[in-house]
């Protein structure tokens, strides 16, 4: 169980990666979140928001849709990450960010096979 704002929401999205065993749970930036083979591909930012590694034509759409924010850090805006607030409807919340997050396990994913 998770112990952050939304780590319900995580655990269920954790819970879709079951049976996949290169998936676990770890941290990022002492946030709870996903890795797969190592590499993190999903996690809470410290607000509750899900925030999540996607091809940078992914978060231009996302951003466009009004859906996510892309991660800024310090100065630098993170081509390849976006945030994703919780919506007023937690059902909804759950189904876009499980999206998401099997979009950014594929992604990630891949980019693990090919390095």
């Amino acid at each position: 169980m998770t112990d952050a704002p939304n780590g319900d929401l995580l655990d269920r999205i954790a819970e879709d990666f079951a049976d996949d065993r290169d998936v676990a749970m770890g941290t990022m930036f002492r946030s709870p979140g996903l890795r797969v083979g190592g590499k993190i591909f999903a996690f809470l930012g410290h607000g509750g928001e899900l925030i999540v590694k996607v091809p940078s034509d992914r978060v231009r759409d996302l951003v466009a849709a009004g859906q996510a924010e892309q991660v800024v850090m310090g100065k630098r805006t993170m081509r390849e990450w976006v945030e994703l607030p919780a919506l007023g409807d937690r059902t909804a919340t759950l189904a876009l960010w499980r999206e998401v997050a099997r979009e950014a396990h594929q992604y990630v994913d891949s980019l693990r096979r090919l390095g």
